[in-house]
Protein backbone atom coordinates (compact mmCIF):
# COMPACT_ATOMS: atom_id res chain seq x y z
CA UNK A 1 0.00 0.00 0.00
CA UNK A 2 1.36 3.59 -0.98
CA UNK A 3 0.51 6.28 1.30
CA UNK A 4 -1.87 7.68 -1.44
CA UNK A 5 -3.88 4.67 -0.67
CA UNK A 6 -4.43 5.88 3.08
CA UNK A 7 -7.99 6.98 3.86
CA UNK A 8 -9.24 8.00 7.19
CA UNK A 9 -12.30 5.26 7.50
CA UNK A 10 -13.87 6.20 10.58
CA UNK A 11 -13.89 8.96 13.37
CA UNK A 12 -15.26 8.69 16.72
CA UNK A 13 -14.46 10.20 19.95
CA UNK A 14 -11.58 10.05 22.16
CA UNK A 15 -11.59 9.18 25.65
CA UNK A 16 -8.90 11.55 27.73
CA UNK A 17 -8.02 7.77 29.30
CA UNK A 18 -7.33 6.78 25.47
CA UNK A 19 -5.12 9.30 24.40
CA UNK A 20 -1.55 8.45 24.06
CA UNK A 21 -0.05 11.30 22.30
CA UNK A 22 -2.15 14.61 23.32
CA UNK A 23 -4.59 16.22 25.75
CA UNK A 24 -6.91 18.31 26.17
CA UNK A 25 -6.64 21.43 28.17
CA UNK A 26 -9.01 24.20 29.32
CA UNK A 27 -6.81 27.69 29.98
CA UNK A 28 -8.46 29.98 32.46
CA UNK A 29 -6.28 33.56 31.79
CA UNK A 30 -6.64 37.13 32.11
CA UNK A 31 -7.14 39.13 28.84
CA UNK A 32 -5.44 43.05 28.33
CA UNK A 33 -9.20 44.40 30.03
CA UNK A 34 -9.02 42.70 32.89
CA UNK A 35 -11.73 40.02 31.66
CA UNK A 36 -11.03 36.38 33.17
CA UNK A 37 -11.94 34.38 30.00
CA UNK A 38 -11.34 30.58 29.23
CA UNK A 39 -9.64 28.71 26.29
CA UNK A 40 -9.53 25.31 25.10
CA UNK A 41 -6.41 24.12 23.55
CA UNK A 42 -4.51 20.36 22.37
CA UNK A 43 -1.17 19.60 24.61
CA UNK A 44 0.96 16.64 23.85
CA UNK A 45 1.22 14.41 27.04
CA UNK A 46 5.05 13.24 25.71
CA UNK A 47 7.16 16.69 26.65
CA UNK A 48 10.18 15.06 28.58
CA UNK A 49 10.21 15.74 32.09
CA UNK A 50 12.34 19.62 32.30
CA UNK A 51 12.08 20.61 29.13
CA UNK A 52 10.68 23.67 27.24
CA UNK A 53 9.69 22.05 24.09
CA UNK A 54 8.82 18.73 22.64
CA UNK A 55 9.68 18.47 19.34
CA UNK A 56 11.70 19.68 16.50
CA UNK A 57 10.90 20.69 13.07
CA UNK A 58 14.53 20.05 11.03
CA UNK A 59 15.08 22.77 7.81
CA UNK A 60 18.13 20.63 6.58
CA UNK A 61 19.67 22.42 3.41
CA UNK A 62 21.80 20.68 0.61
CA UNK A 63 24.73 22.42 -0.84
CA UNK A 64 24.12 21.60 -4.50
CA UNK A 65 25.80 22.75 -7.48
CA UNK A 66 22.86 24.09 -8.94
CA UNK A 67 22.05 25.71 -6.00
CA UNK A 68 20.55 24.84 -2.43
CA UNK A 69 17.70 22.84 -2.24
CA UNK A 70 15.58 21.91 0.84
CA UNK A 71 15.11 18.30 2.56
CA UNK A 72 11.10 17.94 2.36
CA UNK A 73 8.99 14.84 2.77
CA UNK A 74 5.20 13.61 1.66
CA UNK A 75 3.63 11.83 4.76
CA UNK A 76 -0.06 10.99 5.22
CA UNK A 77 -1.44 12.96 8.06
CA UNK A 78 -5.25 11.44 9.28
CA UNK A 79 -6.11 14.78 10.55
CA UNK A 80 -6.25 16.11 7.21
CA UNK A 81 -6.91 12.81 5.32
CA UNK A 82 -4.10 14.10 2.89
CA UNK A 83 -0.56 13.33 2.12
CA UNK A 84 0.91 16.68 3.24
CA UNK A 85 4.13 18.49 2.08
CA UNK A 86 6.01 19.31 5.12
CA UNK A 87 9.59 19.22 6.99
CA UNK A 88 11.27 16.29 8.74
CA UNK A 89 10.19 16.56 12.07
CA UNK A 90 9.76 14.50 15.24
CA UNK A 91 9.64 14.12 18.85
CA UNK A 92 12.46 14.76 21.88
CA UNK A 93 12.95 11.39 23.51
CA UNK A 94 13.63 11.58 27.53
CA UNK A 95 17.24 12.37 27.79
CA UNK A 96 18.04 13.91 24.56
CA UNK A 97 18.84 17.05 23.80
CA UNK A 98 16.90 19.25 21.17
CA UNK A 99 19.80 19.16 18.47
CA UNK A 100 20.09 14.99 19.22
CA UNK A 101 16.63 14.95 17.98
CA UNK A 102 16.64 16.94 15.35
CA UNK A 103 19.92 14.71 14.01
CA UNK A 104 17.99 11.82 14.81
CA UNK A 105 14.89 12.24 13.58
CA UNK A 106 16.23 13.41 10.13
CA UNK A 107 18.69 10.02 9.96
CA UNK A 108 14.93 7.88 11.17
CA UNK A 109 12.97 9.73 8.56
CA UNK A 110 15.35 10.85 5.47
CA UNK A 111 18.55 8.55 5.60
CA UNK A 112 20.27 12.16 5.58
CA UNK A 113 22.96 11.99 8.48
CA UNK A 114 23.79 15.73 10.17
CA UNK A 115 25.90 17.15 12.53
CA UNK A 116 25.53 19.93 14.68
CA UNK A 117 27.06 23.27 13.44
CA UNK A 118 24.99 25.63 15.60
CA UNK A 119 22.29 24.88 18.11
CA UNK A 120 20.14 26.30 15.21
CA UNK A 121 19.87 25.33 13.46
CA UNK A 122 21.22 21.84 12.24
CA UNK A 123 23.11 21.05 8.93
CA UNK A 124 24.98 18.80 7.49
CA UNK A 125 27.97 18.55 5.08
CA UNK A 126 28.49 16.46 2.16
CA UNK A 127 29.26 13.49 4.30
CA UNK A 128 29.59 10.05 2.79
CA UNK A 129 26.87 8.77 4.31
CA UNK A 130 24.65 11.02 2.90
CA UNK A 131 25.06 9.24 -1.09
CA UNK A 132 23.08 6.19 -0.25
CA UNK A 133 20.30 7.23 1.94
CA UNK A 134 18.81 4.25 4.22
CA UNK A 135 15.65 5.89 6.04
CA UNK A 136 15.22 4.18 9.40
CA UNK A 137 11.23 4.50 9.57
CA UNK A 138 9.18 3.60 12.24
CA UNK A 139 6.33 0.70 11.35
CA UNK A 140 3.84 3.23 11.48
CA UNK A 141 5.52 6.00 9.30
CA UNK A 142 5.19 5.88 4.97
CA UNK A 143 7.35 9.03 4.30
CA UNK A 144 8.85 10.10 1.01
CA UNK A 145 11.94 12.24 0.92
CA UNK A 146 12.68 14.75 -1.72
CA UNK A 147 14.67 17.91 -3.01
CA UNK A 148 13.09 21.33 -4.15
CA UNK A 149 15.45 23.86 -5.35
CA UNK A 150 15.47 26.51 -2.65
CA UNK A 151 14.81 29.37 -5.04
CA UNK A 152 11.78 27.45 -6.54
CA UNK A 153 10.15 26.80 -3.20
CA UNK A 154 7.21 28.92 -3.84
CA UNK A 155 6.55 27.24 -7.11
CA UNK A 156 7.24 24.01 -5.87
CA UNK A 157 3.75 24.48 -3.40
CA UNK A 158 1.61 26.34 -5.92
CA UNK A 159 2.55 23.18 -8.02
CA UNK A 160 2.13 20.30 -5.03
CA UNK A 161 -1.30 22.04 -4.03
CA UNK A 162 -2.56 22.27 -7.19
CA UNK A 163 -1.74 18.31 -7.35
CA UNK A 164 -3.88 17.58 -4.28
CA UNK A 165 -1.07 17.45 -1.18
CA UNK A 166 -1.57 19.71 1.53
CA UNK A 167 1.16 22.36 2.36
CA UNK A 168 2.90 22.31 6.11
CA UNK A 169 2.38 25.79 7.18
CA UNK A 170 5.97 25.80 8.01
CA UNK A 171 6.95 25.27 4.89
CA UNK A 172 4.66 27.94 3.24
CA UNK A 173 5.86 30.56 5.28
CA UNK A 174 9.31 29.55 4.79
CA UNK A 175 8.68 29.91 1.06
CA UNK A 176 6.58 33.62 1.51
CA UNK A 177 10.31 34.67 3.20
CA UNK A 178 12.33 33.34 0.17
CA UNK A 179 9.99 35.18 -1.88
CA UNK A 180 9.67 38.24 -0.04
CA UNK A 181 13.99 38.17 0.30
CA UNK A 182 13.77 38.23 -3.17
CA UNK A 183 11.26 41.20 -4.29
CA UNK A 184 12.98 43.22 -1.49
CA UNK A 185 16.42 42.19 -2.83
CA UNK A 186 17.89 41.54 0.82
Amino acid sequence: MSAGEAKVISTEPLLASEAVWTKLVKKTYRDPNGVTRTWESAERSTRPKGSDIDGVGIVAILEKETGPEIVLQKQYRPPLDKIVIELPAGLIDEGETAEQAAVRELKEETGYVAEVLDTSPVMFQRLPENQDLKPDLEENEFIEVFLVKLADLWEACIRLEAEGYAIDARIANLAEGIEIAKKFKL
